[in-house]
């Protein structure tokens, strides 16, 4: 065997060859397995099942009501769910034409008023939740839902000019001369509020002495802490803003520097932050008072409705919901069910997978199943043969 020429290496040793880079060590998965789904399932409905939801009842638009005639609701108009399954909710309405009612800045007008009772068979633990539910009306439509002024509603005292270039169309303002007035607040959103006002439950038939207490409830509480910061006291003066056209009822000479007339202070009041909060479908609930006190004795209560807010026009209908709520939230049973057909459907598969693995189980490590291992189906079978890639030929090499 010759020797290697000086300065002439084999850099083709075996030692020379890079060894495969090393794979990271698969660990164990502590993944919980796929049935997991449904015992969460089964919490998820049970926590569901806690909430009671004594009263679910539609607000009339009082047609077909005779004047102050108290008649029983239609099934159809009242939904009630208790831990108890037999119990039931037997509820009354009634309504009350061109009586006194107080708007939301004091103004007393002559309107129309709702008034409801019902039974609640079980006592309500606080907090005891009392909503608003509109259905078939669209909030979240991209034109409805970009309207208004974020600045305007920060405080800021937007001109007319400013206003007719933000996103309010088309409820800008009015322009009785060259300057012209912006809405406070502007937009669609906002002339469109919810006025209608409800009272506080009240409890007609308490032990003793029999008379009548009300259950208080408060409109504060209801929005959230992040709407909060998106409102602030206006810099505007009075006599340069005007209310939007469907809050004439409540301001009929438009704003005023103090009084019952002035502009209202959108960073307190939170009816107003709940109903700029836009729902994504066309039916929701918001929430409009609550009580986080005093638990909801068994009994019959009434609660009177002012009735403002028309949804004819629009072929909707509004009721009130009247509920407690758990650490999972309110009743809602359609999570739950999902989990357990999640779960539902890993066992099945599962058991599926169990089922052919011990009925025609694949062996382990059969190189049988190698396709480049088998011959081609035109080619005889033999054995196979290798060619290895040429290299230059170095001198030493033989």
């Amino acid at each position: 065997m010759s020797d290697t020429p000086r300065g002439v290496e084999h850099t083709d040793s075996i030692d020379s060859h890079d060894s495969a880079p090393k794979q990271p060590e698969k660990t164990k998965s502590r993944r919980p397995p796929s049935i997991i789904f449904a015992p969460i399932g089964g919490l998820l409905l049970y926590a569901s099942s806690q909430v009671l939801c004594p009263v679910h009842g539609s607000v009339p638009s009082h047609h077909g009501l005779n004047p102050f005639a108290q008649t029983d609701m239609p099934g159809s108009a009242v939904d009630s769910a208790f831990k108890n399954a037999n119990s039931s909710v037997r509820a009354q309405w009634a309504r009350k034409k061109d009586v006194n009612v107080t708007l939301h800045n004091g103004r007393e007008i002559k309107g129309n008023q709702c008034v409801l009772q019902f039974t609640i068979p079980e006592d309500m633990g606080a907090p005891v939740l009392f909503y608003y539910q509109l259905t078939n009306f669209y909030q979240n439509h991209r034109r409805y839902a970009e309207s208004c002024d974020l600045q305007q509603l920060k405080g800021d005292a937007r001109s007319y000019s400013d206003i007719t270039g933000s996103k309010c169309t088309p409820l800008y303002g009015i322009k009785p001369n060259d300057t012209g007035k912006p809405y406070y607040p502007c937009g669609l959103i906002a002339n469109s509020m919810f006025n209608d006002s409800f009272s506080s439950p009240v409890w007609q038939n308490p032990p003793n002495d029999g008379k009548a207490r009300t259950y208080n409830m408060t409109d504060k509480g209801i929005a959230w802490d992040s709407d909060k910061d998106l409102y602030g006291p206006t810099k505007y003066k009075a006599s340069d803003i005007v209310p939007p056209p469907n809050w004439a009822v409540a301001y009929p000479d438009g704003y005023t520097a103090d009084g019952m007339y002035q502009p209202p202070d959108l960073q307190k009041w939170e009816a107003f932050q709940v109903w700029m909060r836009t729902a994504g479908l066309p039916t929701f609930s918001k929430l409009a008072m609550r009580n986080d006190e005093d638990k909801m004795v068994s009994g019959i209560y009434q609660i009177t409705v002012d009735d403002h807010f028309p949804t004819i026009e629009y072929k909707g209908t509004k009721s009130i919901l009247l509920t407690t709520r758990t650490v999972m939230g309110g009743r809602n049973n359609f999570l739950g069910i999902a989990y357990i057909a999640v779960g539902g459907v890993c066992i099945i598969l599962g058991a599926i997978f169990t089922a052919t693995h011990l009925l025609k189980p694949r062996k382990l490590g059969d190189h049988t199943h190698l396709t480049w291992n088998k011959a081609p189906a035109s080619k005889p079978s033999g054995p196979s043969t290798a060619m290895a890639s040429g290299r230059e030929i170095r001198p030493g090499d033989s």
